[in-house]
């Protein structure tokens, strides 16, 4: 089955024809960074980071580029707020943001642009759009975008010009000559952060700076462009807009955008006070837990973050590092060697069916049963099995840690591993003594503090409950 992606511009799934044969452009709105990432950066990130992973297993000459937003009126706002320099704020966050997705395991793209390394070039876009008349200098110093002279704007979000009137709030003495226009350019008052322009020292709009840097490293017309769930209107549908009408040419040919991220079955909001970032969630659970959770879902659906899709996720990878502890010394396959594998076949169609990584977890879930059931009757075709089980997880960026180490992980108010060693110890010394009420005890005490004892003819070995996991 060749590459299918789900097209958010045409809303059907179409089979993947690159601009040049084997090769892929990939463009990812990135994090304005004027705060620590939430959970929903980390499905973007995590998102994208699966899909970057997938095309290049499968021998694409992909070039990624995710950007950082490091001017914005947000940016600014927090910075006066806090009282100091407003790149001493991006600095901090971008290093904020960097350790995040080490922790996550998300892997740096090959271009990551800053907006403000791209001023010259959003400067030559607006000249371009003022030129041929899709943009004006408003009497308030800032230039505008003239929506009206794009006749399809608004195919993106699928939205009706008019309608798009009918609901706009014309604001009193508004310099926009329609309440539907969106900034280029920003007029610098005095003391402000600002670039000298022909038309006057100010800052870039935030949809300008994509199309600027998405053209500065890709070109004027593109493979794939990702971002979130709240990004087609107005940010990408203003992107098309800016960048065709004054490139004269189209934009980009697939358009991806992740699912949203709820909490508890609510939108994720600091006024309802459900607001988590990454850096809060990883000091309370394992940071493969959290990357689970965020792509055990097919990227465009939905994702419900609780504590109960928590459990459900370490229950997931405890399945997997369960049988793995099992085969410590076995390393994953080459991609190269797998070809003829019908298991991996299975998992590279659900990935070409437009990332479908739900149903390439079901692959490896029905790998890790075969394995469990040929064990010890077929011990060598078991091992070759784990090889393909490590190769596709590889893949998805899971089960890269060492088994013991992931299932004894616990929360730092747990019982301690050496503690739960010493009486694993006591007990096996209470069986061999035939006190079996004192190790019937020992399992008890250790079950209610989160600690399952699974016995078998190697030895004993413990994991935690899903629960007892943070």
């Amino acid at each position: 089955m060749s590459l299918q992606i789900y097209n958010s511009l045409t809303r059907k799934k179409e089979a993947f024809t690159p601009l040049q044969p084997g090769k892929i452009s990939m463009y990812v709105c990135g994090i304005t960074v004027y705060d620590y990432c939430h959970l929903g950066h980390g499905r973007l990130l995590a998102v994208f980071d699966v899909v970057s992973r997938f095309l290049r297993s499968q021998g694409w000459d992909l070039t990624y580029v995710r950007n950082i937003t490091d001017i914005d009126d947000k940016i600014l706002a927090r910075a006066a707020e806090r009282g100091e320099d407003y790149q001493e704020l991006t600095r901090h966050f971008i290093e904020a943001m960097l350790e995040d997705e080490t922790r996550l395991g998300i892997l740096r793209p090959d271009i990551e642009p800053r907006a403000t390394d791209h001023i010259n070039e959003i400067i030559v876009m607006i000249q371009q759009l003022l030129d041929k008349g899709h943009a004006y200098l408003a009497s308030n110093g800032d230039v505008y975008y003239r929506v009206a002279s794009f006749e399809t704007y608004g195919r993106l979000s699928n939205k009706n010009l008019d309608d798009l009137l009918a609901g706009a709030r014309v604001e009193v003495d508004d310099a926009k000559e329609d309440p539907r226009d969106f900034a280029l350019w920003k007029n610098a008052q005095a003391g402000e952060v600002g670039w000298d322009t022909p038309w006057g020292r100010g800052r870039p709009g935030w949809h300008i700076e994509c199309s600027a840097m998405s053209k500065g490293c890709l070109g004027a017309t593109f493979d794939i462009h990702g971002g979130g769930p709240d990004l087609p209107f107005p940010h990408h549908e203003n992107e098309i807009a800016q960048s065709e009408a004054a490139n004269g040419c189209k934009y980009v040919n697939y358009w991806m955008h992740a699912g949203a991220l709820r909490v508890d079955g609510e939108k994720m909001s600091k006024s309802l006070g459900n607001f988590f970032t990454l850096r809060e969630v990883l000091k309370s659970y394992h940071p493969e837990v959290i990357r689970y959770l965020l792509i055990s879902s097919h990227y465009r659906s939905p994702i419900n973050y609780s504590e109960d899709s928590l459990i459900e996720a370490r229950a997931g990878l405890e399945r997997f590092y369960a049988t793995l502890r099992h085969y410590s010394d076995v390393l994953p396959i080459g991609l190269e060697e797998l070809t003829d594998s019908p298991n991996y076949q299975q998992f590279v169609r659900a990935m070409n069916d437009d990332f479908n990584t739900r149903q390439a977890l079901a692959v490896m879930y029905d790998l890790v049963r075969e394995v469990n059931s040929i064990a010890d009757a077929q011990p060598e075709q078991a091992h070759a099995l784990v090889g393909e089980l490590k190769a596709m997880a590889g893949i998805l960026g899971i089960l890269q840690e060492d088994p013991q180490s992931f299932l004894h992980a616990g929360a730092a108010d747990a019982i301690s591993a050496e503690h739960i060693e010493r009486l694993v110890a006591e007990r096996a010394q209470a069986k061999k003594d035939k006190q079996y009420a004192r190790a019937d005890e020992i399992r008890a005490s250790l079950l209610e503090q989160g600690v399952v004892l699974e016995d078998s003819p190697a030895g004993t070995q413990w994991r935690r409950e899903q629960s007892q996991s943070k």
